[in-house]
């Protein structure tokens, strides 16, 4: 009895130590997509022309994605020689530092361009740290699942990216209480530097979490890939593709709904930043409630149908979205945002994270589902805003061309999930 409670209570610490982290992290990351448009394109990339700056702050929003498969195949090649564990502290570090840094950087007007060259820097400092943080996360919780509640388990981390979203827009909301001025000059740093505290904490939690069963197990039968790049690409190149195209819809819908709505809303739609803020706020709440009770769901019906239903229902509501955003309310605003990303968004993410873990074995599942998945944010992730605006602005502010966009996502990620086959019942061998 004493060894079941305290196996109980190491699955409990770890799911913790694997959503603490996670919703640190992703508190550092979408941190910086959220103050873009309001503070770094007239601050750091100040311009004439206002669209300009916008356009190269969600540049420097999306360069990071493309070296996040770098972090992912350089901390994955730890997480699969060595361990999750230590992985994961290091990636925790390095966000924390990166973000804490953005915090204290001078502003164009004191150092000139030397300032977009820093925050661009960091920037890529998080993209490293953020490429190796998710996949470690994720197989901390999955391969410490009891039978039958992988996805439950699975789902956990994937709870950090809309908590990291809610912490962050509170912060900003509470930062966004003082005059614009105070604002501008020094408010919109409090957050960032809250990043330093955020990390000590994280790492208390994951201070004593053992290595995960699968690992300890493939570790003990020297199952362990001598280069898990070369293991993964030579053994596992059809999974690896299959990833990414499912990543697409999970990611590019994603940023327009919670990172290009800030700039649409206040540009296009005639209202208040704290509207969009409000709207993602409430909506990052709804979805983590959601993704849990879905992650359960998928233990019961499996992956598959879930990620249909939430891809299919993304792809329909992609017009009524933007209608419903044009109408320049904040309680159309607020009920968009809500159906995208609290409803419609959820299912997709609560089982991407078990179905990738499912289709690579153990001696490279965390270089497997860190790649894809990198790999998917890079190409369609980090990009969604700076294309979203691109097609507003060739349109001319009609927002039907953003909408087949995210269709197009849809479309794709439906292709691929066609292609696998359920994974509920797969052994993690």
């Amino acid at each position: 009895m004493d060894a079941a409670r305290a196996a109980r209570r190491m699955r409990a610490r770890v799911l913790i130590g694997s959503l603490i982290g996670s919703s640190i992290e992703w508190y550092d990351y979408l941190l910086y997509g959220t103050v873009a448009p309001l503070v770094f394109a007239p601050r750091f990339f100040p311009s004439s022309d206002p669209l300009v700056g916008l356009l190269l702050a969600y540049a420097s929003f999306a360069f990071p994605f493309f070296i996040r498969p770098l972090g992912g195949v350089l901390f994955s090649h730890l997480g699969d020689r060595v361990g999750r564990k230590q992985s994961l502290v290091l990636t925790l570090v390095l966000m924390g530092v990166a973000t804490t840094l953005i915090g204290c950087l001078p502003d164009y007007a004191a150092i000139g361009p030397a300032a977009p060259v820093l925050l661009i820097g960091l920037r890529l400092v998080q993209g490293l740290g953020i490429g190796g943080e998710w996949g470690g996360a994720l197989l901390l919780a999955v391969e410490s699942a009891t039978p039958g509640r992988r996805g439950l388990f699975g789902s956990v981390p994937q709870m950090g990216i809309t908590i990291g979203m809610l912490l962050g827009s509170l912060a900003l909301t509470l930062a966004g209480l003082l005059p614009e001025e105070d604002f501008q000059a020094w408010g919109w740093r409090v957050p960032f530097l809250l990043s330093a505290a955020l990390v000590g904490f994280g790492l208390w939690i994951r201070h004593g979490i053992e290595e995960t069963p699968a690992f300890r197990a493939a570790r003990e039968a020297g199952r362990i890939a001598r280069v898990p790049i070369v293991e993964t690409l030579r053994k596992h190149k059809k999974a690896v593709l299959l990833a990414v195209g499912l990543k697409v819809v999970e990611t590019a819908p994603f940023y327009v709904f919670s990172t290009f709505v800030i700039s649409y809303v206040t540009q296009f739609a005639g209202l208040p930043k704290e509207a969009a803020l409000h709207a993602v706020m409430v909506g990052a709440l709804v979805c983590t409630v959601a993704i849990p009770l879905l992650g359960a769901l998928a233990d019961r019906v499996g992956r598959r149908p879930l990620y249909i239903g939430g891809t299919l229902a993304m792809m329909l509501f992609a017009a009524p979205y933007f209608w419903l955003l044009s109408l320049g309310s904040a309680w159309t605003v607020m009920l968009a945002t809500v159906v995208a990303l609290g409803l419609l968004w959820a299912p997709v993410t609560a089982v991407l994270g078990t179905l990738f873990s499912e289709i690579f074995s153990t001696e490279v599942r965390y270089t497997g589902v860190s790649l894809g998945y990198q790999l998917g944010a890079a190409l369609a992730g980090g990009t969604a805003p700076l294309v979203a605006t691109v097609l507003l602005d060739l349109s001319g502010g009609h927002w039907w061309p953003v909408a087949a966009y995210i269709a197009g996502a849809g479309l794709v990620s439906l292709v691929c999930i066609l292609l696998v086959r359920e994974t509920r019942d797969r052994a993690l061998d």
